[in-house]
């Protein structure tokens, strides 16, 4: 009853312009900016995590893929060099993408937040009405929700963050964020398929090498795909489930790229 009644003085005192407590102008601003400072330190270990995941993913299936292929010519040096080559490529391209793709979204919410800002400013009644409408959809009616309208207009900065929040669904990604973006896939799709190509380094015979680089992808495909389903907060039984797709989708990838450089050694040799 204590948070019902403090929330109704809340309430009441905005439909009056009586804005008390956490609720003034440069209070609720500095509330608001911890708020997204907090949301934003979530959002990007959620990011490192998928960023990661992906990278790690594509780095155990791409150069173990080539490798497998490449092992049909018999040539322990060109399977070498050709995974690595791709290897360091790939996590090249892979780290440069992933920091490209989060600058664009940096640039994307300053454009979508300076078009927020002139609209508010140029049309606050017909913006007024669409935070009544985004309201509505959670089955606020109008009165409810005019003390909330209320205490946005009196503050420009947070009518604009909450409709960035809960209308346009951005949020402000940092250039350093970008930077670490395109650092953790990077490393992520290195690591990833560094592993595979361990036996190649250690054995003299190829055709050996293949074998035991199989048996080490096989089990950190399983491994991976099942604690990567579990970090997304499923059941253990769609972990095992996620394990086995990995695993199927990593031995595709391998036996497609084996028999088309076969196939490819053969109509040369032919």
């Amino acid at each position: 009853m204590a948070d019902l009644s403090d929330s109704g003085r809340k309430e009441a005192a905005l439909r009056h312009h009586e804005v008390p407590g956490e609720l003034e102008s440069g209070t609720a601003s500095s509330a608001a900016s911890t708020r997204s400072k907090h949301r934003g330190k979530r959002a990007g270990q959620g990011v490192f995590v998928r960023d990661g995941i992906v990278g790690f993913a594509d780095g155990l299936t791409v150069p173990f893929a080539l490798t497998a292929g490449l092992t049909n010519l018999g040539d322990r040096k060109v399977v070498i060099l050709g995974g690595l080559a791709e290897l360091f490529a790939g996590a090249i391209s892979m780290g440069l993408g992933a920091y490209l793709a989060a600058v664009t979204e940096q640039k994307h919410f300053e454009v979508e937040q300076r078009r927020e800002r002139r609209a508010v400013a140029e049309f606050p009644a017909e913006e007024e009405e669409g935070v009544y409408r985004l309201l509505g959809k959670y089955g606020l009616g109008r009165e409810r929700c005019r003390g909330v309208v209320e205490g946005l207009k009196a503050d420009v900065a947070m009518w604009v963050l909450f409709v960035m929040d809960f209308e346009v669904r951005l949020e402000k990604a940092s250039t350093r964020m970008a930077w670490m973006e395109g650092l953790v896939m990077g490393v992520a799709y290195f690591l990833g398929g560094l592993l595979p190509m361990i036996p190649y380094f250690a054995m003299d015979r190829v055709n050996h090498a293949l074998f035991v680089s199989i048996g080490i992808t096989a089990v950190i495909l399983v491994v991976f795909g099942y604690v990567k389903a579990l970090v997304t907060g499923t059941t253990h039984g769609d972990a095992a489930w996620s394990s086995v797709q990995t695993l199927a989708i990593g031995a595709v990838a391998a036996a497609v790229s084996y028999g088309i450089v076969r196939g490819l050694s053969s109509a040369t040799t032919a």
